[in-house]
């Protein structure tokens, strides 16, 4: 699971925006996630980064922003009586 707002705190108060990127790190071996955040938050986000870095806090590497795409699904929805039978059988096992 995404987080579902951006991970920038700004006064001590968590930024109310939708995520638009997940931040990564990537090394010369592997990659690390980061966290999340929104455009608006982009360039505070890599210049963090960059401090931690240096202080040796998070591996050396390029970061990297992933832009996050929205995917949508009515499989198991409860509205047709397949997915009412399902979900019951699974509360009821």
């Amino acid at each position: 699971m995404i987080p579902d707002r951006c991970s920038i705190r700004e006064e001590g108060k968590r930024c109310v925006n939708p995520p638009g990127f997940v931040v990564s790190v990537v090394s010369e071996s592997d990659e690390y996630m980061i966290g999340v955040t929104c455009n608006k938050h982009r360039q505070a986000v890599t210049g963090k980064i960059g401090v931690l870095q240096g202080e040796g806090k998070i591996p050396s590497g390029k970061v990297n922003f992933e832009v996050l795409k929205a995917v949508g699904t009515d499989c198991v929805n409860g509205s047709c009586g397949d997915d009412l039978v399902q979900i019951d059988g699974i509360r009821n096992a």
